[in-house]
């Protein structure tokens, strides 16, 4: 696959988590001088959570005054976790710098975690015949200017084979579900890596026939984060017309929560049944208290959703706020107990983008 070089606009942050120790911030340095020379971004900064600099907003401050006015954040951690579903996020909007960007024309596009990639896994298989000593040659995935090596395989070619690898761990699940269920089952299981997900996944009946019609239809699509709206293609959902609308940066949610003693997720709910959210798709991967309000509004007969997709993390109220939004009569998809992200909100709707598209 070949990748051209992209505009001198836009950037590249890398995110650590940082360490008393050098090693973490040599690596991160490491890999932004790779990508600097031998990848699309010529723009690469690095950013840490904590202890190290640059902060994330040092870095975002710091590549702007280079040129970028579209800027790219991706986590440099291997699965999706706390770090990267809650704590980056908050930290990109710090002091409603999101805000501050957005009036400069700037934009923030939040990346994905490493996750179980095929290029990692051939490092891995490198490191450990390397440790055996018989001296194996370095032969994983390089840049070649702006194209890459025929590692890895096509996305299309390690999609199927991860599903065969996928199928035998949860076939027993797939055996009992209904036929309409089985992508999303598929996809939330390839998106996390974890067959786990499968017997935690609950898809209440005529929940996907209703997502696909709602989709069909037009229907909004409101979500409790950005990184939800990040990882959804818009262009896909336009064409049918929808939109994916997220309040949560909203200032009317923030002077609320301020005002009302209330999280801004909860302020941005009543915000978006406000502007009349009826028979649309609300996808809630971060906060419990987001779903709890949604649950409390459409028992107070104040909305009508076609399809809630629930599947906040956390240990303090996210089983609690899925089994609220379980208890509705309207159709829902969730994750039981604690486990969730945003992520997996993503793979749950793309899956049923996937399928309108795919019929006639």
């Amino acid at each position: 696959m070949t990748k051209t070089a992209l505009d001198n606009d836009v950037g590249l942050i890398l995110i650590g988590h940082g360490s008393k120790l050098p090693h973490n911030q040599e690596n991160l340095e490491k890999l932004a001088d790779i990508l600097r020379t031998q990848s699309a971004f010529k723009l690469v900064e690095i950013a840490f959570m904590i202890r190290n600099t640059p902060t994330i907003p040092e870095a975002i401050d710091n590549i702007t005054k280079k040129g970028a006015n579209k800027i790219v954040l991706v986590p440099v951690f291997l699965a999706a976790g706390v770090h990267t579903t809650q704590e980056i996020p908050e930290l990109i909007e710090v002091k409603d710098k999101q805000s501050q960007l957005s009036k400069r024309g700037i934009q923030l596009f939040y990346g994905e975690p490493i996750g179980a990639d095929e290029c990692i896994a051939v490092i891995l298989e490198e490191k450990a015949l390397k440790a055996l000593g018989d001296g194996w040659e370095h032969r994983h995935a390089h840049f070649r200017g702006t194209a890459i090596s025929t590692y890895p395989a096509t996305s299309t070619k390690i999609y199927e084979q991860s599903m065969k690898l996928i199928h035998p761990e949860i076939q027993d699940v797939l055996d009992k579900a209904p036929k309409s269920q089985i992508p999303i089952i598929e996809r939330v299981v390839h998106t996390t890596a974890d067959p786990e997900f499968a017997k935690l996944l609950v898809i209440s009946d005529r929940a996907v026939e209703a997502g696909v019609a709602a989709i069909k239809a037009g229907a909004k699509v409101i979500t409790d984060t950005k990184m939800i709206k990040a990882g959804i293609h818009e262009a896909r959902v336009q064409r049918f017309g929808g939109e994916i609308l997220t309040y949560i940066d909203d200032s009317r949610a923030s002077k609320a929560a301020t005002e009302e003693s209330i999280t801004r997720s909860t302020a941005a709910v009543r915000l978006a049944v406000a502007d009349d959210a009826d028979g649309a798709i609300f996808l809630i991967g971060n906060a419990p208290t987001a779903a709890f309000e949604l649950a409390e509004q459409v028992k107070q007969g104040k909305v009508k959703p076609a399809l809630i997709v629930a599947v906040p993390v956390g240990y303090v109220g996210a089983a609690e706020s899925k089994e609220a939004i379980a208890q509705l009569a309207v159709p829902y998809i969730i994750i039981k107990g604690r486990k969730g992200s945003s992520t997996i909100a993503v793979a749950i709707f793309n899956a049923l983008l996937a399928m309108v598209e795919a019929k006639p």
